[in-house]
């Protein structure tokens, strides 16, 4: 399941880079919107599938409640699900 919620994190991280940095500029300096609205779904349901698996591997993985905090704290932060997963599921 760890494995899974790597992959996850991953697909998350890039899905908010995507939004962030492509879809959002596309929408508001060139007028564009089309993309926002389907980067956005995915994004949401990977932030969904994100913290859900987060939840799930608390307590398998026996996470303190900083450790838990700061996953669910990176999903929020451009690049976080990807420091996240170098510092602190690479120990897991």
């Amino acid at each position: 399941m760890l494995k899974t919620f790597k992959f996850i994190a991953l697909l998350e991280g890039l899905s908010l880079l995507v939004l962030l940095f492509i879809a959002m500029p596309l929408k508001y300096i060139w007028k564009q919107p089309e993309l926002v609205s389907q980067v956005g779904m995915a994004h949401g349901v990977l932030f969904i599938a994100y913290i859900v698996f987060a939840t799930v591997l608390k307590s398998d993985q026996k996470w303190s409640m900083k450790t838990y905090a700061l996953i669910c704290i990176a999903s929020i932060i451009p690049f976080g699900t990807f420091v996240m997963e170098k510092r602190v599921l690479s120990n897991a």
